[in-house]
């Protein structure tokens, strides 16, 4: 797994990459009370701001964390957004993006060094 400092995890399968947020995101957010997610098919390019969490807190936006096509979204947070908060590292992951350049990720930290930068 690699780690973004948008606090974004992204899970690497291939030239597909698994995009949720981390626990540590989820806590500062507090309850999430909305998430909007991009469609199906839609074309990325890292940095582009393509999903938007709403929380009791704030609203923030997830950056796509590389150029690529999503090929699937998480429809279950959508319907129940506080799943986000529930696990999210686990099932309340957001999008699936097939890699065009997948040399991208050796940009982002692994988990030690996530860990290191949330202190």
């Amino acid at each position: 797994m690699k780690f973004t400092e948008e606090h974004e995890w992204l899970l690497v399968e291939g030239d597909l990459v698994t995009v949720g947020i981390t626990a540590h995101a989820a806590e500062q957010l507090g309850d999430v009370v909305f998430v909007e997610l991009p469609d199906v098919g839609d074309t990325v390019s890292k940095d582009d701001e393509i999903v938007v969490i709403e929380s009791v807190k704030a609203a923030s936006d997830i950056l796509a964390p590389i150029d690529g096509e999503i090929v699937e979204v998480n429809a279950a947070i959508v319907d129940e957004p506080a799943k986000v908060n529930e696990d999210p590292q686990g099932e309340a992951w957001f999008f699936k993006v097939k890699a065009s350049d997948p040399s991208q990720m050796d940009d982002y930290m692994d988990e030690a060094a996530y860990q290191s930068f949330i202190g």
